[in-house]
């Protein structure tokens, strides 16, 4: 549903998007890290037909966005970073005036925010002006605003910027369930949890240019390389270390435990286990050692480009 070919956007002598190649389909979740200044923000003005490519296209469920820039914005929901609320205005009549630029019939409109406004727990402040309303309010209003028109498209920038856990957990909860309605999904982030939690597909840009994608699995496995299993058992390690089937290299050991790294832990972690258990060592736990999606992007962004694979 969303395709770039060698999308490029430059400013005078700056570059600040240089040949990004990215497809998502419908039912998919990219999401886009980088460092502030990366692009990330550019990007999507790009893919919702705000700005004009320099070269490349930006394709969106088959519309260019040069050539069919008003389809593209029909179809798309898009959430900025700077939302530009009417603070004077409240909520419906805000909504109404963006659901009319939508050709949405009154009715619709009215249906369709009043169930948003409830679902993003913005019921009870439909009388107060949107000058009163925290910024996590005005957050989960501008999503509100993406979604109203029920695009079948949506390019979220920072999403859950600004709100409480509760309120990030819920708009979390939303997205994956829109993912589940065949949208195609994009999400420009700096919560890493958030990405890994969320996402089919890691994209991490850097100076304009994407340095590294593909799932936060294959992603960790290549860059920082097999996975990391930790065996713990309940007397001391004397003789363990001597078991160890061919396959695994230890990387650290302590009293009762050992880190190991393995190629293939589905046909050794089960050798492992029945070696232990036939050698009469009480297994405590088994389990892999959790790599965040932080360590991968720190490594890829200070040291440089991983294997774009999507």
């Amino acid at each position: 549903m969303i395709i770039t070919r060698d999308l490029t956007k430059r400013f005078g002598d700056f570059t600040a998007v240089n040949r990004v190649n990215i497809k998502v389909k419908a039912g998919e979740i990219l999401a886009i890290l980088g460092p502030n200044g990366a692009g990330k923000t550019t990007t999507i003005r790009m893919l919702a037909s705000i700005l004009k490519p320099t070269s490349g296209q930006v394709v969106v469920s088959g519309y260019d966005s040069v050539s069919h820039s008003q389809e593209i914005r029909r179809l798309t929901g898009l959430l900025t970073e700077h939302h530009g609320l009417y603070t004077r205005m409240k909520a419906h009549d805000y909504l109404r005036f963006f659901g009319q630029s939508y050709g949405m019939g009154a009715d619709q409109i009215r249906a369709r925010a009043e169930m948003l406004l409830e679902r993003y727990g913005l019921g009870e402040a439909v009388d107060l002006r949107l000058g009163q309303y925290s910024k996590g309010m005005r957050q989960k209003l501008a999503l509100v605003r993406a979604l109203l028109h029920d695009p079948s498209v949506l390019l979220l920038d920072e999403p859950t910027s600004a709100m409480d856990p509760s309120s990030a957990h819920l708009v979390r909860n939303s997205i994956d369930d829109l993912r589940r309605s065949d949208r195609a999904i994009i999400v420009c982030t700096h919560n890493l949890f958030e990405a890994e939690a969320l996402a089919d597909w890691i994209a991490i840009i850097r100076r304009g240019e994407i340095i590294a994608m593909d799932s936060t699995d294959q992603l960790k496995r290549r860059l920082l390389g097999n996975p990391v299993m930790e065996l713990r058992v309940a007397s001391a390690l004397d003789g363990v270390l001597d078991l160890m089937p061919e396959g695994v290299r230890t990387l650290a050991s302590g009293v009762n435990w050992i880190r190991y790294e393995v190629e293939d832990p589905g046909r050794i972690n089960p050798i492992v286990i029945r070696t232990m258990i036939e050698a009469g060592i009480p297994i405590v736990t088994l389990a892999e050692v959790e790599r965040s999606l932080e360590d991968l992007y720190l490594r890829v962004v200070e040291n440089g480009r991983g294997e774009v694979v999507r």
